[in-house]
């Protein structure tokens, strides 16, 4: 399937989960670390994913219908708003 060139908004759910996978990887593993080389990173990537995949954790979304809702008014407004 070929990829859509179609807009998507860079607060999609599944983006932020990717983003904080990233930023959680780069702050408990390379983070104020230096490697050798880039075969030694990807090990050391490799590693740490596959130990934190050991323990995996269920994601609970907690935003309500209602908080939602409001959030996409708050922004349609402001989307609306002359500038």
């Amino acid at each position: 399937m070929p990829i859509s060139n179609s807009y998507i908004a860079t607060s999609s759910s599944w983006l932020n989960m990717v983003e904080r996978r990233f930023r959680e990887v780069a702050e408990r593993r390379i983070r104020r670390e230096s490697f050798a080389s880039v075969p030694d990173l990807i090990a050391a990537l490799t590693e740490y994913v596959e130990n934190d995949n050991q323990n995996p954790t269920l994601f609970v979304w907690s935003a309500t219908v209602a908080n939602v809702l409001a959030k996409i008014t708050k922004c349609r407004e402001a989307l609306d708003a002359p500038h």
